[in-house]
């Protein structure tokens, strides 16, 4: 009984988080060719990175890891990032068209592995 009880509170929050929050759904250059309408591409910028138009860049993105080959050409307009280059981890919104990932105007993050990385503990 109270597996059962701990079982209904966790599946209330898990539906409770994603309506609460931006209820997009996370994808990789891996999973995204079967997306329909908005989302959030997470992924590893990979060169080169091609200024298009006044404001506007192009970039691959790929999975972050090496396990996966996919890639996904990234059309972007709008403020970026400092940190952001090839190499990079980001996090970027928009919708798939075409084969091209269409991102949202400023959608661009970057997210600097560093401050992902697990710290060193060192006992003495």
């Amino acid at each position: 009984m109270i597996a059962l009880s701990v079982a209904a509170a966790l599946a209330i929050f898990v539906v409770y988080t994603a309506l609460a929050g931006n209820g997009v759904a996370q994808l990789t250059p891996s999973t995204i060719a079967t997306a329909k309408g908005h989302v959030s591409l997470v992924g590893k910028v990979v060169g080169p990175v091609i200024p298009a138009s006044k404001g506007s860049l192009r970039f691959h993105v790929k999975d972050i890891g090496d396990g996966k080959p996919a890639r996904v050409l990234v059309a972007y307009r709008g403020s970026v990032p400092s940190l952001f280059r090839t190499g990079r981890d980001i996090v970027v919104d928009g919708t798939l068209r075409n084969g091209v990932f269409v991102a949202t105007r400023n959608s661009l993050i970057t997210k600097c592995p560093d401050h992902y990385a697990p710290k060193n503990s060192s006992k003495t």
